[in-house]
């Protein structure tokens, strides 16, 4: 029994987030349906995240077992050939038995996109935030930065995914924007449900001066998601690196 390990990207727009879904899309479906074809056995994967409706993956990592001979670079052909245009795979190898796509992770990167300009562009339609107001990164960078380090999250956390533990180690907040585009890249050895679009919302509260950048230790320390910002719109994120 082969151990595989292949890495992914993916448009989200058109799929109701990566997990497995009865009534409705979503990449899971669409990887182990043709895996299935492709190897003559039902295949079952793991993915190394969940991404909500209208989420990208610039790198996202799986994992499944099989007993089918044919070779990595063979398989990564054979998909591409049959997967949609939205979905391609990028690397293919076997991987150690105790290899798991999601509990071998020690960690992720995800980029939030916004387009800050005057005028939408409708190539970046489904692909970032557009937001036609002046954006300060260094007001929104200096609020950024107390939320780097290990912290209770449970006010950045969307209801319907509190755990036990909500507490986070967040490695860094890199903010920087080009021609228009500013780009939140925020690396974490773990997310809460919606951690990374409340945190975009609160960031754009900060800079729309409805909050100020020292309220973020006192919003970490209530636990009270009310306080925080708006679930930022999905189709601006991206997970875009995967650690192991």
């Amino acid at each position: 029994m082969r151990n595989i390990r292949m890495m992914i990207c993916y448009v989200g727009t058109a799929y109701h987030g990566f997990q497995r879904q009865n009534n409705a899309r979503a990449v899971q479906n669409v990887i182990e349906d043709t895996l299935t074809q492709i190897l003559g056995q039902q295949t079952l994967i793991a993915g190394c995240s969940r991404t909500d409706a209208g989420v990208h993956a610039r790198q996202f990592c799986l994992s499944f077992r099989t007993h089918n001979p044919i070779p990595c670079g063979g398989l990564i052909r054979a998909m591409n050939s049959k997967l949609p245009g939205d979905i391609a795979v990028m690397g293919c190898e076997d991987a150690a038995d105790d290899f798991h796509a999601r509990y071998s992770c020690r960690g992720k990167e995800y980029e939030y996109l916004i387009h800050n300009a005057d005028v939408r562009d409708p190539f970046l339609d489904n692909r970032a935030l557009f937001y036609p107001y002046r954006m300060d990164t260094d007001r929104i960078g200096k609020a950024a930065s107390f939320l780097e380090g290990r912290h209770d999250f449970t006010s950045f956390c969307g209801s319907d995914g509190m755990k036990e533990d909500n507490f986070r180690t967040v490695e860094y907040i890199r903010i920087s924007s080009t021609d228009g585009m500013i780009s939140v890249k925020i690396a974490a050895d773990g997310f809460l449900y919606n951690m990374v679009r409340i945190i975009i919302g609160t960031l754009i509260e900060v800079n729309e001066g409805r909050m100020s950048p020292e309220d973020m230790p006192a919003l970490l320390e209530s636990k009270d998601r009310k306080l925080a910002g708006v679930t930022a719109p999905s189709h601006g994120l991206y997970l875009n690196k995967v650690f192991y």
